[in-house]
């Protein structure tokens, strides 16, 4: 029924619009001047009757009706009016040599005017319901106690099931992590959000989790960093933008098995104080950071106290000259990375 209607209003439409409109346009009869045909080529004897184009107009209109959703006929009137610029050949009465350009000149389809016809029909009209309302293990891949959530577009951590041991949402596009994301998830070892948009995280979103090792915040817009849990192995907040104002004397000093931590990348002025004796890498390459003390990464007060952990730091595209500071790596084994003159 739709068809029939759809089809009915542009036959209605042609037969309103093509009203005295079985011209032949003949080379010796000089009805119109071949410029004004848009399919002119020289030197060509040819007749074209205007009806003969119903049909093909038709299979052109079906061909692009099929899988679309259906259009009022008002509406099937209203893209062919703005399609043919308007300009109805109802409104013409005279067959003067004028006029019948005026006819032809007015029934000529743009292109652009067809490509907005085309896509308005072929237009859904009904938004599809988000997949984030899908089970957790639908939307992602749940796999041995992990679930992969990568690069879903989901905006805010799923519910996860109660065995999840390492959880993988990278480049989504999540902004908030809820202190209730994971305070039922107790067996969580492993985090991982990269490449999110989070900003904000409620007190003890992750501090509660007393198994975690490795969390990883890199590629985000955090300003602040979230109270961690003691156990913690790895952490990486690279690519943020965190200053050193936000990071309190003794934030990383209870964290007594911490290995590995990556703050590059970021807008600290200087080095966080009082690291763990675990340490074994820092990377802080590309801050703002201008000066190191010997207590930075040493003991002022003990010339033989040696670094033994600590074999890896990166301060390299920091404005600092790492030369005029040279009593502030007397007790690593290697030197930092970085610029020295």
């Amino acid at each position: 029924l739709t068809l029939q209607k759809l089809l009915a209003a542009i036959h209605v439409g042609f037969k309103k619009r093509l009203k005295d409109s079985n011209f032949i346009f003949r080379h010796q009869e000089n009805i119109l001047p071949y410029s004004a045909l848009p399919f002119y080529k020289p030197d060509l004897y040819f007749a074209v009757k205007m009806k003969a184009l119903y049909p093909i107009f038709f299979l052109f209109m079906f061909a692009a009706w099929v899988g679309s959703e259906q259009l009022k006929e008002e509406e099937v009137f209203k893209l062919y009016d703005e399609a043919f610029g308007g300009k109805p050949f109802a409104k013409f009465e005279d067959n003067t040599r004028e006029t019948k350009n005026t006819k032809l000149q007015a029934g000529v389809i743009s292109s652009t005017a067809a490509d907005r016809l085309i896509r308005k029909i072929r237009a859904p009209q009904t938004t599809p319901a988000p997949h984030t309302d899908l089970p957790t293990c639908l939307l992602c891949v749940c796999l041995s106690g992990s679930v992969y959530c990568e690069e879903t577009d989901i905006d805010a951590v799923p519910p996860l099931p109660k065995e999840t041991g390492y959880l993988y949402a990278r480049f989504n596009r999540i902004k908030r992590i809820n202190a209730k994301d994971f305070s039922e998830i107790t067996t969580l070892k492993r985090i991982d959000l990269t490449g999110n948009l989070i900003d904000t995280i409620e007190e003890g979103a992750f501090s509660k989790l007393p198994l975690l090792e490795e969390l990883t915040l890199a590629e985000n817009r955090l300003t602040k960093l979230p109270a961690l849990p003691p156990k913690l192995i790895l952490f990486n907040a690279n690519h943020n933008q965190l200053k050193s104002k936000v990071i309190k004397a003794n934030f990383f000093k209870k964290l007594t098995n911490l290995v590995s931590l990556y703050l590059g990348d970021n807008a600290l002025e200087m080095v966080p104080p009082n690291l763990p004796e675990t340490l074994r890498t820092i990377h802080l390459q590309n801050n703002n950071i201008t000066t190191v003390t010997d207590d930075t990464f040493c003991k002022s007060n003990n010339t033989r106290y040696i670094r033994h952990a600590l074999n890896e730091v990166r301060l390299d595209g920091n404005p600092i000259f790492l030369a005029k500071f040279p009593n502030s790596f007397t007790c690593l084994k290697n030197l930092p990375s970085g610029k020295y003159f």
